[in-house]
């Protein structure tokens, strides 16, 4: 028995044609001789065990060239007696490519400075609240937290200092879900246009929330202790951009990411992760990237419409 090639036309019918010479195992001849075989249309080349000279009807007719002819390229000689089975692409190339992807996606200072910097420094405040001295980190901590009496003392210092640190350390889940997001969005509108969004919503969804507690302690239905309170990281810059990203993507990506975004602000918020008022900020700065819309879509057309003018004039300086 040997493996060879067939078209499926046919059942039992000699794969040569009709003007072969007859059957030899039908007249009773000598088997050991080979017909010769027309050439077949890869379109419909299928594998079969025959005898050789006499091919039965394929085992599966091999329609994926004509398909898909760049994964399986059609093959025009006949395979021979004893040669190897064809390579199909296995998980291996599909890993491959997934890792190349990955790669590309990853911020570098060509297409992402401002989120490869800020990621590097919140790298290293990372690191330092888990090696540094633990009384100097929580001291750190508060006078960066963006509570009411930190805000009226020193406003701008606070709100800038409290960007630096990442709740969690170098192992908190916000670092990856930073580089997702802010990557994308720079990409898209430039380090500026994306510095201003995470600012916009930073500093919007703090006042909103700290605002209304100095208010409350003020007419007395909150104790003075509601003034100090530790609060401090990336979240709401975090969120404000990923709403901002979800207006520039397609429909279908759009809903996935503001809703997914709104999911997981809501487990968290029925698990008791966050307190009420953190969990209140986070709403409005999904509302803030929401509500940048025009101002991420103008910055993605004149991106768009100055990247083939900045590829031409380096095309003629080069």
């Amino acid at each position: 028995m040997t493996v060879v090639e067939a078209d499926g036309a046919g059942n039992g019918e000699d794969r040569a044609g009709p003007d072969a010479p007859a059957d030899p195992a039908a007249s009773g001849g000598d088997l050991s001789g080979t017909a010769p075989v027309r050439g077949r249309d890869p379109a419909r080349v299928g594998w079969c065990w025959s005898v050789p000279g006499a091919c039965v009807e394929p085992l599966f007719p091999a329609r994926f060239p004509a398909r898909f002819p760049a994964r399986f390229p059609a093959r025009s000689n006949a395979v021979a007696t004893g040669a190897a089975t064809p390579r199909m692409p296995g998980r291996s190339r599909e890993a491959g490519e997934l890792w190349r992807r990955m790669v590309r996606s990853a911020p570098t200072p060509a297409s992402a400075p401002f989120t490869l910097a800020y990621a590097l420094v919140l790298l290293g405040t990372g690191l330092f609240v888990h090696l540094g001295d633990p009384r100097t980190v929580h001291d750190l901590l508060a006078a960066s937290s963006t509570d009411v009496s930190h805000l009226f003392q020193r406003p701008l210092l606070t709100l800038l200092a409290s960007a630096v640190w990442v709740v969690g350390g170098f192992v908190s889940l916000y670092l990856p879900a930073l580089l997702l997001v802010l990557t994308p969005l720079e990409r898209r509108i430039g380090g500026l246009r994306t510095a201003g969004v995470f600012l916009l919503g930073h500093v919007l969804a703090t006042l909103l929330t700290e605002l209304p507690v100095a208010a409350s302690v003020a007419l007395g239905h909150l104790p003075h202790s509601s003034l100090r309170r530790l609060d401090y990281g990336v979240s709401y810059g975090l969120i404000a951009c990923a709403g901002a990203l979800a207006v520039l993507l397609r429909p279908r990506a759009r809903w996935a990411l503001v809703g997914g975004t709104a999911v997981l602000l809501t487990v968290s918020s029925l698990t008791g992760v966050v307190d009420p008022l953190t969990g209140w900020g986070h709403v409005l700065a999904l509302l803030t990237g929401l509500g940048c819309w025009p101002y991420v879509r103008r910055g993605a057309r004149r991106r768009a419409t100055a990247a083939p003018a900045d590829a031409a004039a380096d095309r003629a300086n080069g």
